[in-house]
């Protein structure tokens, strides 16, 4: 089985896990656009115990959004999202971004369409560059 490694956007958070993972989903919820400052959340889903925490586990903050399933956590010193239990323990979920080398599995699909951002489908279709404009 091959491996994965990730990290946290300043290094302190580091973590691998089996490149076993059951699904991968795009959340355009509300909460995860908050949760992201951005249009969506990029999740991938595996076992609850598929992950060796390297270093950093002690740096971890979590936050539950009352009322929802949805969960934060997030590197106490830089604030970049890194894996979590699920609140049913029943899955460990992994920010895609986190990770140091592309998934064996894509995105498959896109959830709570209905409430992604107003200008998500604009952005999209926006002019691309390979750094920023000129």
């Amino acid at each position: 089985m091959n491996s994965v490694s990730g990290s946290c956007l300043c290094g302190e958070v580091k973590f691998e896990c089996n490149d076993a993972f059951n699904s991968f989903h795009l959340c355009h919820c509300a909460q995860c656009q908050k949760a992201t400052g951005s249009a969506h959340v990029s999740n991938l889903f595996t076992d609850s115990d598929n992950i060796s925490w390297i270093s950093g586990e002690e740096n971890i903050r979590r936050y539950d959004v009352p009322g929802r399933t949805i969960t934060s956590a997030f590197c106490g010193k830089c604030g970049s999202p890194v894996p979590y239990l699920s609140k049913s323990g029943k899955a460990l979920v992994v920010p895609a971004g986190s990770l140091d080398k592309t998934p064996s599995i894509g995105p498959q699909d896109n959830i709570f369409w209905s409430e992604r951002a107003s200008w998500y489908e604009e952005g999209v279709k926006s002019k691309k560059y390979d750094g920023f404009p000129e």
